[in-house]
């Protein structure tokens, strides 16, 4: 997404891109990508009454991450199903021709610049972030670039964003608290998103079928209740992980003491190594952390 703020109008979003041609390519690739939630595998979808009164800006949506692309575009299905009046349910494609055009995620730049296809991608919603550790598969060290932290909060004050606080598709990851200051600084309404399934049916960059039949799930839960003014950045997230079940006692495959004591022992970097090519970059990051400790 281009990163200079634009006024928005009747026929351009707030960062300059076309309604028009975003209406054609979600269609496009919704339509492309509707057999992968409706036919190869299934896609259980619930809680989307939550979504209906929804005010058209301001709201954040903190999910786990499973595949890089696929849960996305799935909450595009979504979105622009319950758009159209269809209340937990993806099937009827026709909610495709008036789509939700204010959605934004956050993605990191290098990715959603690989191809074409992702290009097109980043095209419908990607506010575009340059990592400040890694770029190409190599460690790096350079600055944060304030813009990309404006972009994100005039997203919000766009409309929807998507966020995954854990900023990795390894399950049980810690979050990272550079999303509790964006939602203090923003105070966004923040509905937390569990999906399930979708590592078993894509493969990690969710543009490939790895396996049919499976029955994924998408669940939108309550609202958090958050006192933005004196909820610390720690209570925060740990309402965040607990509420997308990512909290080490989540975990049914590994003890949580096993959990506990990797946590203490890998940094931050170890666990954003483990995915060298990890397209959805946290605010943490990007320095937001730091831009807002003295918020």
């Amino acid at each position: 997404m281009s990163q200079k703020a634009k006024k928005k109008n009747a026929f351009r979003d707030s960062f300059g891109h076309l309604y028009f041609l975003k209406r054609t390519l979600i269609f496009l690739l919704g339509s492309f990508t509707y057999n992968r939630y409706n036919g190869f595998n299934k896609l259980k979808v619930t809680g989307t009454e939550k979504l209906v009164n929804l005010p058209s800006q301001n709201v954040l949506f903190v999910s786990n991450h499973q595949t890089y692309f696929a849960d996305v575009f799935a909450m595009y299905h979504v979105f622009c199903s319950v758009k159209n009046g269809f209340i937990d349910t993806i099937k009827n494609p026709i909610y495709l021709l008036n789509p939700k055009i204010d959605f934004y995620y956050v993605a990191a730049e290098e990715t959603m610049k690989d191809n074409l296809l992702t290009k097109l991608f980043a095209y419908t919603g990607a506010v575009t972030v340059k990592r400040t550790w890694r770029a190409k598969g190599e460690n790096v060290t350079r600055k944060v670039d304030l813009n990309e932290l404006n972009n994100i909060d005039l997203a919000l004050q766009s409309g929807w964003v998507v966020t995954f606080p854990q900023g990795t598709t390894t399950a049980f990851a810690p979050g990272r608290r550079g999303t509790a200051h964006l939602i203090k600084k923003n105070k966004p309404i923040v509905i937390p998103v569990v999906i399930d399934g979708f590592r078993r049916a894509f493969d990690k960059k969710g543009l490939r079928i790895k396996k049919r039949g499976i029955n994924a799930t998408l669940t939108f839960k309550e609202p958090l209740e958050i006192d933005y003014e004196n909820d610390s950045s720690d209570a925060i997230m740990q309402k965040i992980m607990n509420a997308i079940e990512q909290a080490p006692e989540f975990n049914k495959v590994r003890p949580i003491n096993e959990i506990l004591e990797e946590n203490r022992e890998k940094s931050l970097d170890d666990y954003l190594n483990e995915d060298d090519d990890e397209e959805f970059d946290d605010f943490d990051e990007m320095g937001y952390d730091e831009e807002n400790k003295k918020d």
